[in-house]
């Protein structure tokens, strides 16, 4: 069986855990903290050299890093993974979106707040990541508008990789009151089969 390290109240970690459960995937998670330092021991060091999360170990005794590799891995085979070149090179449009114009300010504004509690500390950053991020809503926003799903007429990773952080951008001080589209999707992914909600 596949393990996993990770953190399942990190976005990044909580796609992992979404994509396995989505597709009925075995596999052990195993808790990593990496605010308290656990992905910078020697030990982890060692299957990581990165020091990041998630990371799969598999059977074999190999390692596969960064998550939205990892979604990618696990939705091949799978409805998450669209069969048209043209759709699938749309889904990787969407998740490059997600680490470039996303989550940067997004998630990173709700680790400053959430995991550091940083929101003195980080007042200016979190100013900065303001617009940044509500720039970010926007373009969801207008997709959502006029589809369901961010490719095609079905989930596929690239709403997975952009549902973990924007379903806890208010952790982060981004809120979704002005963005109908983006909450009513949000239902719509809570209550695909297989579903498993991050932890508070």
């Amino acid at each position: 069986m596949i393990k996993v390290y990770g953190d399942i109240i990190s976005g990044n970690c909580f796609k992992v855990k979404l994509i396995l459960e989505l597709t009925g995937t075995p596999h052990e998670w195993i808790h990593t903290d990496v605010v308290k330092g656990d992905t910078r021991t020697e030990e982890f060091l060692k299957k990581n050299v990165n020091g990041r999360i998630p990371l799969v170990e598999f059977e074999d005794g190999t390692f596969l890093p960064e998550s939205n590799a990892i979604l990618y891995y696990f939705s091949l085979g799978s409805d998450y993974w669209p069969q048209s070149k043209r759709q699938q090179a749309e889904v990787l449009q969407w998740m490059f979106f997600e680490q470039y114009s996303h989550e940067p300010f997004i998630a990173t504004s709700r680790f400053w707040i959430k995991f550091l509690d940083g929101k003195e500390q980080f007042s200016e950053k979190l100013a900065e990541a303001q617009p940044k991020g509500y720039a970010a809503l926007d373009v969801m926003e207008s997709q959502l508008k006029i589809a369901d799903w961010f490719v095609g007429d079905h989930p596929t990773i690239a709403d997975i990789a952009l549902f973990a952080y924007t379903h806890k951008a208010h952790e982060g001080g981004f809120e979704l009151d002005n963005y109908p589209a983006i909450r009513r999707w949000i239902t719509r992914v809570e209550a695909l089969a297989g579903f498993v909600a991050m932890p508070d």
